[in-house]
């Protein structure tokens, strides 16, 4: 099948996935009710008689939001994941492994247990001092990778990287362990939730996204060149130590950004990347918008499982994708050993 209907049915499967995200809830919504609901909030236009004035709040100002969060951050996930595969040459290789969730996880925790997430300013401090933590963590790890070892070789930076996630891992542990009160939230945190977010989360994930995702595609052919080796790209004159640096501060830019607002978020960033890669080939230039949408559509349906396997209670979203990343991870790993 060529890439360009590959590509076509990829925007349709995603339109799709917006409209039964949408949809689908405690009350029903038809596609074309909520069609109608979006044209008459953009156009000012009558609402059929059929469809109940409630439903435009409920769709428009509860359920759109949350599903187009969803899908943002999915896409935002996928696409660091398949850029941090191609800088570590590491199938299993993720954003996470570089600090990002665990010193967002770390922010986050701080602004509960020290009662600011309740002021006046919790809804924007929390996700600001999660952003902060998560870039200050990767900085670190950059940093100290670069003192050890000039070129900052991919094993130093994913050794390093795990020690300073599993340091931060632990520092969260005792805040929740020493605050009771907080400690539920704290771990809620850990696991996920599109629940109750607003327009405003979306308007400051949308351009992140996008603009990040700009400057990787930009960068697409350096990272088709890393994909075959550190000895392969110096060769061909790639600055390592410079490129690296910036696609992962870039990737910590918008990873954080996206589980500053959502919380920690895991195995998209693993499971999305192969797929698209399967599909689309290795070429960067049409794996990263293919990451894109299979990430935003992933997310989307998993974040509708959240909420509809188990009502009225709802599953944190990362419990959903552990469920499913996991036994693909430990399909990786025996693969890669196989083929070894």
């Amino acid at each position: 099948m060529r890439t360009g209907v590959k590509t076509g049915l990829l925007f349709l499967t995603a339109f799709a996935a917006l409209l039964l995200g949408i949809g689908v809830g405690s009350v029903y919504v038809p596609p074309g009710d909520i069609l109608a609901l979006a044209a008459g909030r953009m156009f000012d236009l009558p609402l059929p008689d059929h469809i109940p004035a409630s439903y435009s709040a409920m769709v428009l100002d509860m359920r759109l939001p949350r599903v187009l969060l969803a899908f943002l951050t999915g896409a935002a996930l996928a696409v660091c994941g398949a850029v941090m595969q191609s800088l570590l040459q590491n199938p299993l290789a993720s954003p996470f492994g570089l600090g990002v969730s665990s010193g967002a996880g770390l922010g986050a925790a701080f602004v509960i247990v020290l009662g600011l997430a309740s002021v006046g300013l919790g809804t924007f401090l929390l996700p600001a001092v999660s952003l902060m933590f998560a870039l200050g963590t990767v900085f670190f790890v950059l940093l100290l990778a670069a003192k050890l070892d000039r070129r900052m070789s991919n094993v130093t930076v994913i050794l390093v990287g795990m020690v300073i996630s599993l340091f931060c891992n632990a520092v969260m542990s005792l805040l929740a362990t020493g605050s009771p009160a907080h400690a539920q939230r704290i771990q809620l945190w850990q696991l996920g939730s599109f629940s109750m977010r607003e327009w405003s989360a979306v308007w400051a994930l949308g351009p992140v996204t996008v603009l990040v995702g700009l400057y990787f595609l930009r960068h697409a052919g350096e990272l088709d060149v890393m994909t075959f080796g550190e000895e392969q790209a110096m060769s061909m004159g790639v600055d390592l130590r410079r490129v690296k640096g910036r696609l992962m501060t870039a990737v910590a830019v918008l990873t954080g950004t996206a589980v500053a607002f959502v919380g920690i978020i895991g195995f998209v960033d693993l499971i999305v990347p192969h797929i698209a890669r399967r599909f689309f080939g290795a070429a960067h230039r049409r794996t990263l918008p293919a990451c894109a949408l299979l990430g935003g559509i992933f997310l989307v349906l998993c974040d509708l499982a959240a909420r509809t396997l188990t009502p009225p209670h709802e599953i944190p979203i990362g419990s959903i994708t552990a469920l499913l990343g996991a036994p693909f991870f430990l399909y990786l790993f025996f693969a890669g050993r196989r083929d070894n």
